[in-house]
């Protein structure tokens, strides 16, 4: 899936947060997106996502793709327990689901969640839970991934491991996304194509193409 983002304009309480911007982001890659605090990057995953609607312009190349989204926090269903978690995002359909269970054991393998499937939430460490989140996103059959900080409230260890854990799992499954940060580390580590944006109204201020990956 190649998405065109075409002129795009986005204005909250009077004060434009895009004007006239345009965007490729390429298939089947990581593109990472840095830049200041409170410019637009939070904003413009939720354009992507449909939860919010441009001024005018267009995005191109979402439709009929599904997509799945990991937030800062993991958003778990609190009467749910993890296997139920995953579960929630099981296609309709008799066939679907039986495969589905299967997928979610070894998607519950893969993340090392097997022993905590049958646990709620609130008896889940952070990292536990975000382990959930990521595995979600990656059960759902989507074309897009949209990632907003997922990794900010984690411990340094923490985070090397399910920065990890999310390139191992992408390897299975690629599909492109889009990844915002704050944190240099995050950004080399799991970014093919690294973005800074500039402070409103929005600019691409450099495109980095990242050799290491």
């Amino acid at each position: 899936m190649i998405i065109e983002i075409k002129n795009l304009c986005k204005t909250y309480d009077q004060q434009m947060i895009f004007d006239d911007f345009s965007l490729t982001i390429e298939r089947d890659i990581i593109t990472g997106i840095t830049g200041p605090s409170g410019a637009g990057k939070t904003t413009l995953l939720r354009l992507l996502a449909g939860l919010e609607k441009p001024d005018s312009g267009s995005i191109e190349g979402l439709q009929g793709g599904s997509l799945s989204y990991v937030f800062q926090e993991p958003r778990l269903l609190p009467w749910c327990t993890v296997r139920e978690n995953l579960r929630f995002v099981c296609p309709q359909g008799h066939d679907l689901k039986k495969d589905f269970e299967s997928e979610i054991d070894i998607m519950l393998d893969q993340v090392g969640l097997t022993e905590a499937q049958s646990l709620y939430p609130q008896a889940l460490s952070g990292g536990m839970k975000q382990r959930v989140s990521i595995a979600r996103s990656f059960l759902v059959p989507s074309e897009l991934l949209l990632m907003d900080e997922p990794f900010i409230s984690l411990d340094l260890d923490l985070k090397e491991r399910l920065m990890e854990l999310f390139l191992s799992l992408w390897e299975k499954k690629k599909r492109t996304v889009l990844f915002v940060s704050h944190d240099p580390l995050e950004m080399k580590k799991l970014s093919h194509t690294i973005l800074t944006l500039s402070d409103k109204p929005v600019r691409i201020l450099k495109r980095e193409e990242n050799k290491k990956l």
